[in-house]
């Protein structure tokens, strides 16, 4: 990601957008959060972080197991 970008929420690869999007709905029902489709305001800050945090676990482990091969 670019140091100069003005929203935070701007992806890297713009073209992965729909797959982080499934990504995310998959961990959340994984975790027993439910998501609705567009403002999940109403998440509490457990909720939210916990979701975000698995995505990052599942994709570190991802990218290890690309690495060791």
């Amino acid at each position: 990601m670019s140091s100069n970008s003005k929203n935070s929420n701007s992806m890297a690869v713009p073209e992965a957008k729909e797959a982080m999007k499934q990504f995310k709905e998959e961990v959340a029902s994984e975790l027993g959060v439910n998501l609705k489709d567009g403002y999940n305001g109403d998440l509490t800050s457990k909720e939210a972080g916990s979701i975000g945090g698995e995505m990052v676990k599942k994709m570190i482990m991802r990218q290890e197991e690309q690495m060791k091969n």
